[in-house]
């Protein structure tokens, strides 16, 4: 295990089934919205899942480790991010169920076949061009910024891999939901579900969960809301329920 391990880098314990996961020490981590869209994405145990943008593949990981999907194709941009997940994948012995592709993923409708994806699942880039500031971390300001074009690529290709009725779940910033679900749209993604999520009762949410399903007709399902803390600025016993954590008794 040792030499899997780079100096700059650290094993996380994701608190599933014993799963593992490699970051760079200061590179981009994965954070509460990875967590979140995995327990939030509707994916079934035998399902093929592609995840565009994969990073460190921590998103398949939070999947398997929750029961989710069969088979994973995850297709990431940075060379170094994919080397990464590749070592994850096998430090959890995960080779046969799970391909890194180092690829722009908004080629995936080049990589994969038409329609024989079940699944797809992206934590796109938040940042939008201009609007956001750069960091000195390369790894981060690909992981954070996107170009003008990225999310409308990502979604072309998730409509040409998914088989009918196929979906896409995903996760960005609450501000720009009406700009997500119009992109959606366009690509014939038609959004089914979402879920507003929120730093604390009373703030603004800075979150929202998104389902959307290929070439289907257009009724939007909204959730109950998700509160992160509760007044004691603990997690609210929902998230320490998606984190697998023991729910306080009230």
């Amino acid at each position: 295990m040792e030499e899997m391990i780079r100096k700059d880098e650290t094993v996380e314990d994701l608190q599933l089934n014993g799963l593992q996961l490699i970051q760079k020490k200061n590179g981009f981590r994965f954070g509460m919205d990875s967590v979140l869209l995995a327990d939030f994405a509707e994916i079934r145990p035998g399902d093929f899942v592609v995840d565009l943008g994969c990073g460190s593949a921590v998103l398949i990981l939070l999947l398997i480790g929750r029961g989710k999907g069969s088979r994973f194709c995850g297709i990431d941009i940075q060379e170094d991010a994919c080397e990464m997940a590749k070592r994850s994948v096998a430090l959890n012995c995960l080779e046969d169920r799970v391909q890194i592709v180092h690829a722009d993923a908004g080629e995936a409708m080049n990589l994969l076949p038409s329609c024989s994806v079940d699944a797809v699942i992206t934590n796109p880039p938040y940042g939008l061009p201009g609007a956001s500031l750069a960091s000195p971390v390369p790894e981060r300001n690909i992981a954070r910024n996107q170009d003008p074009e990225t999310l409308h690529r990502f979604f072309l290709s998730a409509f040409r891999i998914l088989k009918g009725k196929g979906r896409l779940s995903l996760v960005y910033p609450a501000a720009q939901m009406l700009h997500i679900m119009d992109e959606l749209r366009k690509c014939h993604l038609e959004p089914k579900r979402f879920r507003l999520v929120y730093p604390r009762a009373g703030q603004p949410a800075n979150l929202v969960l998104i389902d959307a399903a290929k070439d289907s007709r257009p009724m939007l399902h909204p959730m109950p809301p998700l509160i992160v803390y509760n007044e004691q600025n603990e997690l609210t016993n929902e998230l320490k329920s998606v984190y697998h954590i023991k729910e306080t008794l009230v």
